[in-house]
């Protein structure tokens, strides 16, 4: 039997690859959840890399209704989820048609969406009513349309995106598109692992270059090619060639374990303890707080993590120096907060500039939930990652001088 004309249309089917990586972009909302929960993936095929990835995503209280793509069938999308043994079929239903599907807490899509602007909109509103509160739609899009299905899903991710990840190893190219309807609940995050980020690539299992730093590294090889082009006989074009790899390993970005312990907070970067103190800060509320500060070199690795579980509930930047990060007066230095509503408290996180850092990267919208250890953000060259703790709950595990290891040392722990 095929699909009912109730299912959204997402575009012809073929029309975007949608690959193993891109896959398991579009199902990490799904895979990250550690608790039992219901997934709804529409738009499959036997051979679609979403519903494999989707399969190998499943824990043992999850429960996933997988509708089959336009002119699929759905006899023979059971037949392939039987044959993937018991445990598996147990905890997936294949539906002849959407209006069968009950409302799920991630809902993906398994075909790129294209078309117009208004064929967009209304996949995304048909895929929207089997949304449960707090639950997100995962849907991918062509990345090089200017307009269209790829216009319309940015401006949905404006109003109620949770991220958007870029994936460039696709064919062709694609941004995935992690929406909500309503908000999620604050607690939520507390039952999170990492989100899988394509942001970072891949250069071995436990080593990952942030896309900040395939960019840089990309940029300085041009300009030896182009030095090298302009004057054939001269051997400045080393110059930017050998830069490359030093510019690409300080965008470095490693796996770390992250520590189970739900009272632990860890430390948001690499570096050194510059200070631990009791403070006000009128910015955040009249409460007493605990701030942990940490020096990062241009020798540390510069990706920055949420050092606890929350909910991203305000950012912004306030103005100022470019002081070296390890002064007293780096307090008036360019920042960004990052403010997340957690179950002991406001939790806040500022990405400082030094002398040498003038870029800051933020990468958690609004809304957002973060797992503790979970990769937000990074600070090009020398800098500082302040952790601002509700003094009253939390108790300090470092002092100045001390080495941390961003998503793995215990910094504090919630009293």
């Amino acid at each position: 039997m095929t699909q009912s004309p109730a299912v959204p249309v997402t575009g012809p089917a073929g029309a975007v690859r949608v690959g193993e990586r891109a896959a398991r972009t579009l199902v990490s909302e799904f895979a990250r959840r550690n608790d039992a929960k219901a997934g709804l993936l529409v738009g499959a095929t036997p051979e679609s890399a979403v519903l494999a990835a989707a399969i190998e995503a499943l824990l043992p209280g999850d429960r996933l209704t997988v509708v089959p793509a336009e002119g699929a069938s759905a006899v023979a999308l059971r037949a392939h989820v039987t044959a993937q043994g018991r445990w598996v079929a147990d905890r997936v239903r294949v539906v002849d048609t959407l209006a069968e599907a009950d409302a799920a807490a991630v809902v993906i899509a398994a075909e790129p969406v294209t078309g117009t602007a208004e064929e967009a909109r209304t996949a995304v509103d048909g895929l929207a009513k089997y949304l449960a509160e707090g639950a997100v739609l995962s849907v991918a899009a062509p990345l090089f349309r200017t307009e269209g299905a790829g216009a319309e899903l940015d401006r949905q991710g404006v109003l109620h995106g949770v991220r958007t990840d870029l994936v460039l190893r696709n064919s062709p190219p694609v941004r995935v598109h992690h929406l909500r309807s309503t908000p999620a609940p604050a607690a939520l995050a507390a039952s999170l692992s990492p989100a899988y980020r394509p942001s970072s690539v891949p250069l071995t299992r436990s080593m990952h270059i942030d896309s900040n730093g395939v960019a840089a590294a990309g940029i300085t090889l041009g300009l030896a090619a182009l030095a090298r082009a302009a004057r054939p006989k001269s051997k400045l074009w080393l110059l930017p060639a050998l830069a490359a790899a030093p510019v690409a390993a300080f965008f470095r970005d490693p796996e770390r374990d992250v520590p189970e312990d739900p009272s632990a907070v860890v430390a948001s970067a690499d570096g050194q303890v510059l200070s631990v103190q009791r403070l006000h800060d009128e910015r955040f509320g009249d409460q007493e707080w605990l701030r942990i500060a940490v020096f990062l070199s241009v020798l540390d690795v510069h990706v920055n993590r949420s050092p606890v579980a929350g909910k991203v509930v305000d950012y912004f930047v306030a103005d100022g120096g470019f002081v070296n990060a390890m002064k007293p007066d780096a307090e008036h230095n360019v920042a960004a907060y990052t403010v997340l509503d957690t179950d002991h408290g406001t939790v806040v996180v500022a990405q400082r500039t030094g002398l040498i850092a003038r870029r800051i990267v933020q990468r958690a919208p609004v809304g957002a939930l973060l797992a503790r250890g979970e990769r937000f953000g990074l600070i090009r060259f020398g800098s500082r990652t302040d952790v601002y703790l509700p003094a009253d709950a939390a108790e300090p595990l470092v002092g100045p001088g001390d080495k941390v290891v961003g998503g793995s040392t215990v910094i504090a722990r919630w009293s």
